[in-house]
């Protein structure tokens, strides 16, 4: 199946060539770092302010960190309190056409009244945002690259499972930029502190004071809600719906092994897993035969994200017959330091 990671070769293959192209990756890892940090460099000179606060929320390695349930927490935060805000993020490219993308699509049906604004020129976004909705706020997702942006605060989402991968940048390691890029950081926000130890956060933190000793670190966990019904989105579900049942597994994320030990928390058993690259959109295809192997499993349930779920079209919903896809609601929600950290988003008002 397209898309569907398995492994054709043995683990002791997969060592010796990672070993073989480890001086290689490391040489081009030391070429990018010198690139990024030119970039940065020159970009610090003639930064773009903008007629509104800017947050930006982001994190300093490529894969799942987080950072989406973040986004929607402070924009119902902000939003409550009566602020005019949209949310500025980018597409993605799928057979040499933009489109929207999970996170976006995510973001615009559970924040219906916040306007979702899909640019990759972030500072043409920032510039419709108060030209087109007046906001006085722009959260910039996945911001913490834009360096020629000046933010008004700049908040970095960091997984407690994996905070700084290797230590090495691409491709050799996990980092887009430089680890002493975290002194630009105010707030730093610890994901999935549930799945690790005290003594590992504890590490993670010493790190993070050693770059930043005037950062914030705050702690939080991915707290499950229910599930829904993909063809009943506004109908939540308990979370103990499926407790004892085996269900078929499927995501496309950065971090399917938070997902796996989530779903596995809540009593449900995993008959099978089937886990595709980032970002997969799913063919009509590829349902149909998800499908046929969970029938053949024995197994009436396909769980999945809420971007999956953004991946899959109408139409490859409508050949599942008898079975149903439910989809986890997961909220963000800080376990350690909520105080402080609503408290640094209140001060932008009060300057």
């Amino acid at each position: 199946m397209k898309g569907y990671f398995y492994s054709i070769v043995t683990d002791r293959q997969k060592g010796a060539l990672a070993e073989l192209i480890k001086p290689f990756l490391f040489i081009l890892s030391l070429i990018y770092g010198i690139i990024i940090r030119v970039l940065i460099s020159c970009s610090s000179f003639d930064q773009k302010r903008f007629n509104l606060r800017i947050i930006s929320v982001g994190n300093i390695t490529v894969g799942g960190t987080g950072k989406t349930s973040l986004v929607e927490l402070i924009s119902r935060y902000l939003k409550g309190r009566g602020n005019s805000l949209a949310i500025l993020t980018r597409g993605y490219k799928r057979k040499g056409l933009d489109y929207a993308g999970d996170e976006p699509r995510m973001l615009a049906k559970n924040l219906e009244d916040t306007p979702v604004i899909i640019d990759k020129n972030r500072a043409r976004s920032a510039r419709r945002a108060v030209r087109e909705y007046n906001c006085d706020t722009a959260i910039l997702d996945d911001g913490f690259q834009q360096w020629h942006i000046k933010k008004d605060l700049d908040i970095v989402v960091i997984d407690s499972l994996n905070p700084f991968g290797n230590r090495h940048m691409l491709p050799r390691g996990l980092l887009r930029e430089p680890l002493s890029s975290l002194k630009r950081g105010d707030i730093f926000v610890l994901s999935k502190t549930n799945f690790v130890s005290r003594g590992d956060l504890d590490k993670i933190r010493l790190s993070l004071v050693k770059y930043n000793p005037r950062g914030l670190i705050v702690e939080s966990i991915h707290k499950p809600v229910g599930f829904y019904n993909i063809k009943e989105p506004g109908k939540l579900l308990s979370l103990v719906c499926l407790k004892k049942e085996k269900v078929v597994l499927l995501s496309g994320i950065g971090d399917p092994v938070s997902f796996l030990k989530t779903i596995s928390g809540l009593g449900v058993g995993v008959g099978l897993e089937l886990v595709f690259s980032d970002h997969h959109y799913y063919t009509v295809r590829e349902i149909e035969v998800i499908a046929d192997r969970a029938r053949r499993s024995g197994l009436k349930f396909i769980v999945t994200t809420e971007k999956d779920a953004a991946r899959i079209s109408e139409e490859a919903i409508s050949i599942l017959g008898d079975l149903e896809i439910l989809i986890l609601r997961i909220e963000l929600k800080i376990v350690k330091n909520e105080e402080p950290f609503f408290n640094r988003l209140l001060g932008l008002y009060s300057l």
